[in-house]
């Protein structure tokens, strides 16, 4: 399977050339869950993948609750479906506490502080509380846990979201507040793990495909084993595609017809279309390993699929500006499309306009 066949079917299903999503937790949904650690690049993730998307309605959403934020698959945060998120932590979370199982160790947390710490965080936001960091660093420390350093800090509430404890409340400014996860989070009808493992399994395969089963455990988190059942359970629901000793698992209407225009999309950081896989390959536009070391996890210019540049923003007396360093020459095409997803990008943050230079 070619490199370019890879990515225009990737482009089609992540909903990065056309979507029909009008709300944010529509794309959550679909993807299955989308990588969060830095909120505002998440943010424009959701909303490069949705019509008419603002920075604002996103945040409006997650405030809201529409959308969660919580530690899920693997170590790190993630939007999550709040109609989704029980069955995904039952899921996945024994597996993030087995990757954190050092780091816990190391700042002598076992299972009898986390029944205490969760104890305390449950009392603390009972009632639709909504708590800072800081504020449950406080009352940790006043029932006699230690909670000052922030690591360790980091690792109770990790431990509470995966607990199903506590998850994200809305935010006060710029600053995250922790919710009761009972009280956030609607009542749903418990699924079995089998029937979870092949949600997650399709849901992966269909939005992100063509992926590989390497891909998806590294997204998900979980076991070979896990993986290839998952497999096996949906497999009906996807196509099969070789590609010498690789294999790779799409949905069945995979085969995306050959684009005249060029695309372009500014990529924030983590953003699925280049985290979600662990060969990550494809995306370059050359074996060029100055373009490749320049971050495919960092600010990234897409042409047609393929990274061709990196980006930042800045402001220049008062007027905010796009700045993009590109690792190869354009063509008067390629720049007229990042032109206009600049333009995009200046929409959703409510801007009249973003200065290129290049």
């Amino acid at each position: 399977m070619n490199k370019s066949l890879i990515v225009s079917q990737r482009l089609r299903n992540q909903r990065l050339t056309s979507t029909e999503f009008k709300k944010p937790v529509e794309v959550v949904r679909w993807l299955g869950a989308v990588q969060a650690q830095d909120f505002g690049a998440a943010k424009w993730a959701i909303g490069q993948r949705m019509q008419n998307a603002t920075n604002e309605s996103i945040e409006q959403d997650f405030n809201d609750g529409k959308v969660i934020r919580t530690h899920v698959m693997r170590p790190t945060w993630h939007f999550v479906s709040p109609e989704d998120i029980r069955w995904l932590l039952e899921l996945t979370a024994p597996r993030v506490n087995i990757a954190s199982g050092s780091a816990y160790r190391k700042f002598e947390l076992d299972d009898h502080v986390f029944k205490q710490t969760n104890k305390v965080l449950a009392r603390a936001l009972r009632g639709g509380k909504h708590l800072t960091r800081r504020s449950l660093k406080n009352l940790l420390n006043e029932s006699g846990v230690a909670a000052d350093n922030s690591i360790r800090l980091g690792h109770i509430l990790l431990r509470a979201e995966l607990d199903g404890v506590i998850c994200s409340g809305p935010r006060e400014g710029n600053q995250f507040t922790y919710a009761l996860f009972e009280e956030r989070v609607p009542q749903t009808k418990r699924i079995d793990r089998e029937r979870a493992l092949a949600t997650l399994t399709e849901r992966y395969f269909t939005s992100h495909g063509p992926a590989t089963v390497q891909d998806f455990m590294w997204w998900s988190g979980l076991t070979a084993i896990d993986a290839k059942n998952g497999i096996n359970l949906v497999q009906r629901r996807l196509t099969k595609t070789s590609d010498g000793d690789r294999v790779f698992w799409g949905p069945k209407d995979g085969v995306a017809a050959t684009r005249r225009v060029s695309s372009a999309s500014l990529l924030a950081e983590f953003d699925e279309y280049v985290v979600a896989y662990k060969d990550r390959s494809a995306v370059f536009d050359s074996e060029d390993r100055t373009a490749m070391a320049n971050g495919a996890l960092g600010r990234t210019v897409l042409i047609d699929g393929k990274i061709v540049g990196s980006w930042k923003q800045m402001k220049d007396k008062g007027s905010p500006k796009i700045s993009v360093r590109l690792f190869r020459s354009l063509t008067e095409t390629e720049t007229l499309a990042i032109a206009k997803a600049v333009d995009r990008y200046a929409r959703f943050l409510g801007v009249k306009t973003l200065r290129l230079e290049t």
